[in-house]
């Protein structure tokens, strides 16, 4: 005698029932798709890491840079360009395909990235950076819209958690940068052509493996299904900037970052002169453990904000928001700290905070925009952060020349980190997905 189920069905036949299959499919194209990006993620966030873990070798083979408020402004230079693009970057990833957006950005950059090893002028430098900018600009956008396209409810923000462990990894190996930089049989030149070559290969592989995910035909906004519709730039940029809660996520996702840009720009150099330690040893101490914690940072905050997401709508902001409390000490304490292994650690906790907080911002996002607007809302948070980083690492360099201290700077930018905590708690999600996986 066959047992049935609720609706009548033999049991054999429900554990061959389509749309379980169907389910497990579609689950494995989603985590496939973040697989494929973690390589393209670590090569994005590498390519930017490794001049400032070499920041010595650089201006002593280059003369022209001259000073650091030079360095700085280069910096700056390829954050406004990115984030002067990083809009249009998104808007073309929603209005066509975010898999050729991706694809095209990686070869481009690699590109660039090939070509900076070939530079011998301050404006040479500041030419590839600038276009490392315009081709980088494209990516972050369209890859993240594209894991929230695939990850519905349940597993979105672990899947972003997952995707950042490579841009955290390759902060972690730009961070060793510094030792190849300081080997005659290596120096910085090759490194750059080295990640370039690699990059370019990358692109046709990923290309042929990557796919779009489907469109959706409505979003679930307060309760009420609202059906998908195209999108001009115009009438992306007024629902965008008509939205209350997008324009507070801008600000938040801005204010904590200018602290976040500074630490990654700056950190090796700030350890090589306060402490008095070599190139390769300042660049692995200012990169692998912060990022080390980041990364665990990003898959704790990932899992812990989607279960806290299963209880309340305001799951994934309340876990940002505690990561980010913990940027404040972290950095009083790094502005303070009177010993490497102190400073070390307050890198720990600040890693640890940034996680929390790098991890929730797409999914947080997908809750208060339509999909269609991911790409383009992103690369607008994307222009204002970057912007500010841009500044944030220019203005360090300025401080820096003019000896304003460590502790003074960073007790700024903790104070910014406050003020942004009121305002994530002032966002109000609106979009339900279903909580499907």
């Amino acid at each position: 005698m066959l047992l049935s189920n609720d609706l009548g069905k033999p049991s054999f036949m429900n554990s061959l029932d389509p749309s379980d299959s169907h389910q497990d499919r579609t689950l494995s194209t989603a985590w496939m798709i973040v697989l494929l990006l973690l390589p393209v993620a670590m090569l994005n966030y590498l390519d930017r890491q490794m001049l400032a873990a070499m920041k010595t070798s650089v201006m002593g083979d280059i003369p022209t840079i001259v000073n650091s408020e030079n360095w700085g402004y280069m910096l700056g230079q390829f954050k406004w360009v990115y984030a002067l693009l990083s809009p249009l970057g998104g808007f073309i990833a929603d209005r066509f395909s975010r898999r050729w957006t991706i694809c095209a950005s990686l070869a481009a950059w690699s590109v660039v990235t090939w070509l900076t090893g070939q530079v011998t002028t301050y404006d040479g430098l500041l030419w590839t950076r600038t276009a490392m900018g315009i081709s980088e600009a494209f990516y972050m956008p369209a890859a993240l819209a594209l894991i929230a396209d695939h990850h519905l409810g349940t597993s979105r923000s672990k899947a972003v958690g997952v995707h950042h462990t490579g841009i955290y990894g390759g902060m972690i190996l730009g961070g060793f940068a510094g030792y190849a930089a300081d080997n005659p049989d290596i120096g910085w030149r090759a490194a750059f052509n080295l990640t370039g070559l690699l990059g370019v290969i990358y692109a046709v592989p990923l290309l042929w493996l990557l796919r779009d995910a489907p469109k959706r035909t409505a979003e679930s906004l307060n309760g009420v299904d609202v059906p998908s519709r195209p999108i001009s730039p115009m009438s992306a940029g007024r629902e965008l900037l008509s939205n209350p809660s997008f324009l507070l996520l801008v600000l938040y996702f801005t204010l904590p970052a200018l602290a976040g840009w500074v630490v990654k720009d700056w950190m090796p150099s700030i350890l090589k002169e306060r402490f008095s330690i070599g190139q390769g040893i300042a660049g692995v101490s200012a990169t692998t453990y912060v990022n080390i914690a980041s990364l665990f940072g990003v898959a704790a905050g990932g899992w812990w904000a989607d279960r806290w997401a299963k209880r309340t709508a305001r799951g994934r902001i309340y876990v940002s928001a505690i990561g980010t409390c913990l940027l404040i000490p972290a950095l009083f304490g790094v502005g303070n700290a009177g010993t490497l292994s102190v400073a070390i650690l307050f890198l720990i906790v600040f890693g640890l905070g940034f996680g929390f907080f790098d991890g929730n911002n797409m999914p947080i996002l997908s809750q208060i925009v339509r999909p269609e607007l991911r790409a383009t809302g992103y690369g607008l948070m994307n222009m204002l952060s970057i912007s500010g980083g841009g500044f944030a690492d220019w203005g360090f360099g300025i401080l820096s020349d003019r000896g304003v201290p460590l502790n003074i700077t960073f007790g700024i930018f903790g104070g910014i980190a406050l003020f942004s905590v009121l305002l994530v708690l002032l966002i109000r999600p609106t979009i339900n997905d279903g909580g499907r996986p």
